[in-house]
């Protein structure tokens, strides 16, 4: 698969969205820099921001196995996992399944289940595979989570604790639409079948092809002088006193490797500075944590991560 064909297969895939999903065209790009990359990405954002329709949609372009599990505060592991039923006419045990075994699975509300659940997810996001009774169960290469979480609400929810959020590649925050979508937006309300999600969206890029286009994103070429632009602004994070905890060295890895998935969307064969920039904050805000002091002084993590985008020199 050559470059030109990624580029084009990503075009196919705004395209097919953007009949579900009025604007958020930022989410959708991270979105496919996180397909591309096999990395996984957390959607938040306040109630009414699409997170969950684009998600939906972004889920039914793709011809995977898709999965969705809405989580609540009563839900147990088995509920995700599956578990071992005993079979009274064969009197032997078989595996029920849970949803889980799919190719791109939607965690919808994903800090509303209790912790205990959450860590379900913990070794299927990292390598891929569940345990089940003492046996392994793989997912397959491909499998990609999608999760959603709203920040407003705090009664009846369960922060991600640091060792998951570690798990997404991004975390993203949405953001209201422009007054032209948000006017479009209204202007379809009255129209049923316009915001249907199963809006004529074609099925574009199959595992096989997914599975082509990782192989090829790998191979984008990452110069001495990037690499080392990458490192420079991972070890800024512990260097930094707003932030207590910095950025470990699998950060700077994942933030690489995302780096080449954006250039390869942008149709290129190589690395540019710009790349890095654009994606350090959804690939770092999850990953530090202000200080005490920071806090007290009205600081948040974007704006020291920016700060530290202006200090770090760029490669010429």
């Amino acid at each position: 698969m050559q470059i030109s064909d990624i580029k084009s297969l990503a075009d196919q895939l705004r395209a097919e969205i953007s009949k579900a999903v009025v604007g958020q065209a930022d989410t959708v790009e991270l979105m496919l820099v996180a397909l591309f990359s096999g990395g996984h990405i957390l959607l938040e954002g306040p109630p009414g921001t699409a997170k969950t329709l684009l998600a939906r949609a972004f889920c039914q372009s793709l011809d995977l196995r898709f999965g969705r599990i809405q989580f609540t505060p009563d839900m147990l592991p088995g509920d995700i996992l599956g578990s071992n039923l005993f079979n009274f006419q064969t009197s032997s045990f078989s595996l029920s399944k849970g949803p889980i075994f799919c190719d791109l699975l939607l965690a919808d509300e994903i800090n509303r289940t209790p912790p205990k659940t959450q860590a379900a997810l913990l070794e299927a996001m990292q390598e891929r595979f569940v345990t089940l009774d003492g046996t392994r169960h793989d997912l397959g290469a491909r499998f990609t989570v999608i999760a959603t979480q709203n920040p407003i609400e705090q009664q009846g929810t369960y922060p991600l604790p640091e060792a998951q959020l570690d798990r997404f590649l991004f975390k993203h925050i949405l953001s209201y639409p422009s007054i032209e979508e948000e006017r479009r937006i209204v202007s379809l309300s009255g129209n049923a079948a316009a915001t249907d999600t199963t809006l004529n969206i074609t099925r574009v890029i199959d595992a096989a092809t997914l599975a082509q286009a990782i192989d090829t994103v790998a191979q984008v070429k990452l110069n001495d002088a990037n690499l080392d632009y990458i490192v420079n602004l991972i070890r800024a994070t512990r260097e930094v006193a707003q932030l207590s905890v910095g950025a470990s060295p699998r950060s700077g890895a994942l933030l690489a490797r995302a780096a080449r998935a954006r250039a390869t969307l942008d149709g290129r064969d190589y690395v540019l500075p710009d790349d890095i920039k654009a994606l350090y904050a959804p690939c770092m805000r999850h990953r530090v944590l202000l200080s005490a002091s920071a806090e007290i002084e009205g600081a948040n993590v974007d704006s020291v991560l920016q700060n530290l985008l202006e200090r770090v020199e760029i490669p010429r």
